[in-house]
């Protein structure tokens, strides 16, 4: 398996900095550059009569790029030791837009973390992991949010 390229999926969770440990170990192991992904879920907007978008919709949007550029420097800092890093970010759904990303930036795999819900919501909201795994079009590790032993 030739790994130049990890796509590493984060947001602002324990499960996502253990995958981002992990897939930083693995580039070190490899020598690979890695691609921190963010995805900012769109937040529904209010459409004013004149058919134009409601400023509070915006400056969520801002701020939530805003925060997003600075969870993905915070992961960097925390875990890169040096490894080359890029930054993506874009507004979309999470599962599409890891995919999405993951193909552009031509990535050999996706890191990924899974809150490991199950029961009810599991049903109801599905995983993004997994739908990661369906999709993607190179190998996918779910590092699971286990407790460390």
């Amino acid at each position: 398996m030739n790994v130049k390229k990890i796509l590493i999926a984060v947001d602002n969770s324990t499960c996502s900095e253990k995958a981002a440990k992990t897939g930083y170990e693995i580039a070190k192991t490899f020598g690979a550059e890695v691609a921190l992904v963010n995805i900012i879920e769109p937040v529904p907007a209010n459409i004013n009569p004149d058919l134009s978008m409601a400023p509070v919709f915006l400056e969520t949007y801002d701020n939530s790029e805003e925060n997003s550029h600075l969870l993905l420097k915070e992961m960097e800092n925390k875990y890169s030791q040096g490894i080359k890093t890029s930054y993506l970010s874009v507004v979309d759904s999470a599962a599409h837009g890891i995919i999405q990303q993951s193909d552009q930036w031509g990535s050999d795999l996706i890191v990924i973390g899974t809150y490991g819900r199950t029961g009810l919501y599991h049903f109801l909201m599905g995983s993004v992991a997994e739908h990661v795994a369906r999709k993607s079009a190179c190998p996918v590790l779910i590092v699971p949010n286990k407790a460390e032993v």
